[in-house]
């Protein structure tokens, strides 16, 4: 197996980023035995109304390698703090390292544009870092990549400059329980601080079956809404049958900043679709 081994790479603004787009689609490459990391950029230390700073941080350090445990995999943060993300150089030179040290097959990233300026910096770091990453005079104590990734960007709903393509969609409908599990690690995000945000904090059950429960009812409408984004390709991918029944996917777009694979190669790429 570790002769056909995919690695694949997942950069996220903050911890739990990766985890709503792609937390679901690494347990397929897990379960696979393939080896699936994650990277927040920043610590997450100013998302909560009500703590933050270094204990928040921790906190959510802590969070994220509970997820990790579920999925099967290895998450890194970065201890930047929220809101301070900058496309500068002193970041893309970090983010190139952290590219060339685990040699991916496959990076995905935020794009860069996005609401969030967080969000946004990653995708211009990691578009930033894709061609920097095989330069062999940049960083040169780093070896460099002599055959780049391919990119894949994370889901999106924004239409400026241009609106989200979709190249890949996963049927996820196998692990979504799974995937509930995981994001219900980051207890601090989606029982606390999201719920708060969006004025629902009082709905939030205080037995942890009730709040997975109630979590899960959230994930169904977010993963069925990219699910009928996404039909026309996992009737392709999937054949009629199959894809048009798929409840739940989470889904990719390929990156013109990336190496662009063969129908073979993405075949080799994403093994788990039919």
């Amino acid at each position: 197996m570790a002769d056909n081994q995919l690695r694949i790479m997942i950069f996220g603004a903050h911890p739990d980023d990766c985890d709503l787009c792609f937390g679901a689609t690494a347990m397929k490459y897990s379960a696979l035995g393939h080896k699936v990391k994650f990277i927040s950029m920043t610590n997450g230390n100013t998302g909560h109304f009500s703590m933050g700073g270094g204990s928040l941080a921790r906190r959510r350090y802590d969070e994220a390698q509970a997820a990790a445990q579920v999925a099967g995999i290895e998450y890194e943060i970065w201890d930047i703090p929220n809101g301070e993300l900058m496309a500068d150089l002193a970041t893309r030179w970090q983010t190139v390292k952290s590219i060339r040290e685990y040699r991916p097959d496959m990076v995905a990233c935020h794009r860069s544009n996005d609401y969030h300026p967080d969000h946004r910096a990653v995708g211009q770091l990691v578009q930033d870092s894709m061609y920097t990453i095989g330069i062999p005079n940049i960083m040169p104590l780093t070896e460099p990549l002599r055959k780049a990734p391919v990119l894949t960007y994370l889901n999106d709903s924004f239409t400026e400059p241009f609106p989200y393509r979709v190249d890949i969609a996963v049927d996820i409908d196998d692990v979504f329980d799974r995937l509930v599990e995981m994001l219900s690690c980051h207890v601090s995000q989606f029982f606390e601080w999201l719920a708060w945000d969006r004025g629902e904090l009082d709905e939030v059950p205080e037995d942890e079956s009730g709040r997975k429960e109630w979590l899960a009812e959230q994930m169904r409408t977010r993963y069925g809404t990219q699910a009928d984004r996404g039909r026309e390709k996992l009737v392709e991918l999937y054949g009629e049958e199959h894809g048009s029944q798929v409840k739940h996917a989470q889904l990719l777009m390929i990156s013109e900043y990336g190496r662009q694979p063969t129908a073979e190669e993405l075949a080799a790429l994403v093994p788990f679709l039919p």
